[in-house]
């Protein structure tokens, strides 16, 4: 089921600006200290790396992505989500608007 609200949490205003503004986010805390950012990545074909352990979850739009140290790209569609291990990276294509929630591990 795809995430079509969040409450209860704060919301840090400025927002997270990467690649050119490629990818925007917002990162929203919980009142138990979990973190988690909402975002879109707009057409292109980026890299990420992750500190944390990530869950991204398609909410509308889609992608395909490639974990580091595989030549597979997957498919995304809203509703799906994909895992991405801490102190790794993923390569993302986007044709249209990709909106998710990166739930923090």
């Amino acid at each position: 089921m795809t995430t079509q609200k969040i409450d209860g949490v704060s919301v840090q205003t400025q927002a997270n600006v990467y690649f050119d503004g490629k990818c925007v986010s917002h990162s929203l805390t919980y009142p138990d200290g979990t973190r988690k950012s909402v975002g879109v990545v707009l057409p292109a074909t980026l890299t990420f790396g992750t500190d944390a352990s990530e869950i991204m979850e398609c909410v509308a739009g889609g992608c395909e992505y490639k974990l580091a140290g595989t030549d597979q790209w997957v498919s995304v569609a809203p509703g799906d989500a994909f895992k991405v291990p801490a102190q790794s990276s993923f390569d993302i294509r986007v044709a249209e608007a990709f909106h998710y929630i990166c739930h923090y591990g």
